[in-house]
């Protein structure tokens, strides 16, 4: 054998294994930036989710018995929580303007969510994300029951 031929006899040996590493190496970086970039789709996702809830729970609020906001099955955090599973009634702000008013005093009503953690899953940089405060405000309509009763707020 001449020396040409076992220099390359022993560099192919030394590569062995290189391809592996080298796919290893770069499919954690590209799974890691494609699990990232999915997530923070979801995180988009929730956050127009959070506001299209708040404009839902506003529309609730204004057809509804103003009462119906002290009830523990209160129309508003429910549709509200049908939309987006991941909000709590602790999250939820239903506020009458002026205070203290009353079904024929009350002139708006603003309807709030605050203080939502989304939890990520991105590989090697586990974090929560806080989605910033959603607000919408609607001017009152009924604010009452016809007759005790209201579909929309059953």
């Amino acid at each position: 054998m001449n020396k040409r031929a076992i220099h390359r006899l022993l560099g192919a040996r030394r590569q062995k294994g290189v391809a592996a590493l080298e796919f290893v190496l770069v499919s954690t970086i590209f799974f890691t930036l494609l699990i990232g970039v999915m997530e923070m789709g979801r995180v988009l996702f929730y956050f127009n989710t959070a506001a299209e809830a708040t404009r839902l729970g506003a529309r609730v609020a204004v057809v509804c018995d103003i009462n119906a906001s002290q009830a523990t099955t209160n129309p508003v955090v429910r549709d509200m929580q049908q939309m987006l599973s991941i909000l709590q009634p602790a999250n939820i702000s239903v506020v009458y303007t002026p205070s203290g008013c009353d079904a024929t005093s009350c002139t708006a009503v603003t309807v709030s969510v605050t203080g939502v953690t989304v939890n990520t899953v991105v590989p090697f940089v586990p974090f929560n994300l806080t989605l910033p405060s959603f607000s919408t405000t609607l001017p009152r309509e009924s604010l009452n029951s016809v007759n005790g009763t209201n579909p929309s707020c059953a």
